[in-house]
C-alpha cells in the first residue's frame, strides 16, 4: 500500500529499530510508548484489521502470539512465578477499526510492559 507507513518500514523506506525480523514478521519498537517496554509486531503482508484476516491467515497469527512472549522476555518483561508470588508479565493488544482504537490501518500486535504504573492504556 502506497500511503501504508507500516509497508514503509516493512520495505526498509521508514527506519526504524528492527527487534526481530523473519519470512512474515517484524517487530520494533513503538516511537510514542505507552509503558517502558512497548514494542510493535507488524505482519510483512497488507492485512488492513485483524477483522479481515480469516483461515489464510491463522499461521501468521499464531505466529505474532508465540512470538510476543520471546519479545518480552528479550526486553525485560518476562513472566516468572517463584515461590507462588508472581513477577513481570506483559500484555498484548490488537486495536481494531477507529472505535477500537486502530490508528495505522495495517495489522499490528503491541506488548507494552514494564513496571507499573504505565502513563497510557491503549
Amino acid at each position: 500500500m502506497d500511503n501504508c507507513i507500516f509497508c514503509k518500514i516493512v520495505a526498509g523506506t521508514i527506519p526504524s529499530v528492527r527487534i526481530h525480523e523473519d519470512d512474515d514478521l517484524i517487530a520494533f519498537h513503538d516511537i510514542n510508548p505507552a509503558a517502558p517496554v512497548h514494542l510493535l509486531i507488524v505482519p510483512k503482508e497488507h492485512v488492513a484489521t485483524l477483522a479481515e484476516c480469516d483461515e489464510r491467515h491463522a499461521a501468521m497469527l499464531g505466529k505474532m502470539l508465540l512470538l510476543a512472549p520471546k519479545l518480552a522476555q528479550q526486553h525485560g518483561c518476562g513472566y516468572a512465578q517463584a515461590d507462588g508470588d508472581a513477577t513481570g508479565g506483559f500484555k498484548t493488544l490488537v486495536n481494531t477499526g477507529p472505535d477500537g482504537g486502530q490508528e495505522v490501518y495495517h495489522l499490528h500486535m503491541h506488548v507494552i510492559g514494564g513496571p507499573r504504573p504505565w502513563s497510557g492504556q491503549r
